[in-house]
């Protein structure tokens, strides 16, 4: 089928949404054999690029039939390349194709035309993620597009058992002010790849639930960032962002493993309250859930300090009816790995990021996608979810 006969168009609430929903529906099919976790948008196919500074979604049609669709968002954000440090970055999510017309090319076509946008919007480079093992995937944007593989973050998957955990009485935990939570990130995060330089809007979103600080009790937080006051020797902070608000989760396949063992315990539950053991979500319809995302910690008990935190975390999830699990992604190689709890069977150790340039002038920023990584972490944005 030529290309000319496909037409790509700006999505149209009015005229596509039905159209996207239900080739969302038909694209469920996980490109691997472990748990896979599907979105329902709730009837709201922008919701994940919503609150993104700029966003579009284009759509494809083949003979009045919607056949594939596409999102981008738009954003300046660190990329660590000195002295030019802070580029546009255009994030590529959500490409769906009808299963009987791929192998067409409009997966590229789509692609490319999101480029266009980018291009008119002066971005300097275009990013995406997916599976490392979906090989449609990474043949579509590698071997066809010209992306490079980039970085590998670590996708971290906690259930919510709605149990509240009892907390460290060694340790305190403060809620900061906006102000404070931004000049914190700004003060120790602007180095890290891919830190959102509208840091202050994503804190102000009314999806951004509050940035927390955890750090050993005795020690005085209070008045840091107003006159300079010395911070803790260890600590540690995270913001929550409510991505349950915006869009639900739910399990498509289900090892066997997963399976019995949510059955079981919900058995064990009803018949031996007493025993208190921890109750696995039935993961089987739409659930919400919260992200953690802009984790830091600084000092050498601040591994526990995390933990600390998550643990707060997961006590405030157990007050929001329908939160069943607690998502953050990390960097491949961050130490913050063995300090926050996830579910194996729910999570991906191995994420890809893959980037491309999209500007051909000669100077250092271009050449970010070849470039190892300088810090081992990564400020995953909220928004990107």
């Amino acid at each position: 089928m030529g290309y000319g006969e496909v037409k790509i168009r700006s999505y149209d609430v009015q005229i596509h949404r039905a159209g996207v929903e239900d080739l969302e529906r038909r694209c469920e099919v996980g490109p691997t054999e472990r748990a896979v976790l599907f979105i329902d948008t709730m009837g709201d196919p922008i919701c994940r690029i919503r609150n993104s500074p700029m966003y579009k979604m284009l759509v494809a049609e083949l003979g009045g039939e919607l056949v594939g669709v596409i999102q981008g968002s738009i954003k300046l954000a660190t990329v660590h390349k000195p002295p030019k440090n802070l580029a546009k970055l255009g994030y590529l999510l959500g490409l769906r194709i009808a299963p009987l017309h791929r192998r067409k090319g409009i997966g590229s076509r789509l692609v490319l035309e999101l480029e266009k946008w980018f291009a008119v919007n002066d971005v300097d480079y275009a990013y995406m993620a997916t599976e490392k093992d979906n090989e449609a995937s990474v043949n579509l944007f590698i071997n066809k597009l010209g992306y490079a593989k980039f970085r590998t973050p670590a996708i971290l998957v906690n259930p919510v058992d709605h149990r509240v955990l009892r907390l460290s009485s060694k340790t305190e935990v403060a809620k900061l002010k906006v102000e404070e939570a931004e000049f914190l990130y700004r003060k120790f995060m602007t180095s890290t790849e891919f830190f959102p330089d509208d840091i202050g809007n994503i804190l102000r979103n009314k999806l951004s639930m509050g940035t927390w600080v955890a750090y050993p009790r005795g020690e005085s937080w209070d008045g840091f960032g107003s006159d300079g006051k010395a911070l803790p020797r260890s600590w540690a902070m995270l913001s929550v962002w409510n991505s349950g608000e915006l869009f639900k989760l739910r399990l498509a396949e289900t090892p066997l493993s997963c399976f019995l063992y949510t059955k079981s315990s919900i058995l064990i539950d009803k018949i031996f309250p007493c025993l208190k053991l921890p109750a696995t979500p039935d993961f089987f319809s739409p659930f919400g859930f919260y992200f953690m995302y802009g984790v830091h910690h600084e000092g050498s008990l601040s591994g526990k300090l995390v933990q600390h935190l998550c643990q707060f975390v997961h006590n405030m999830a157990t007050k929001t009816k329908d939160c069943k699990v607690i998502v953050t992604e990390v960097g491949g190689n961050d130490i913050l790995r063995l300090h926050i709890p996830y579910w194996k069977s729910l999570s991906c150790p191995e994420d890809l990021w893959c980037i491309k340039t999209l500007k051909n002038e000669e100077n250092t920023i271009h050449q970010l996608p070849k470039a190892p990584p300088t810090t081992a972490s990564l400020f995953v944005d909220p928004r990107e979810v």
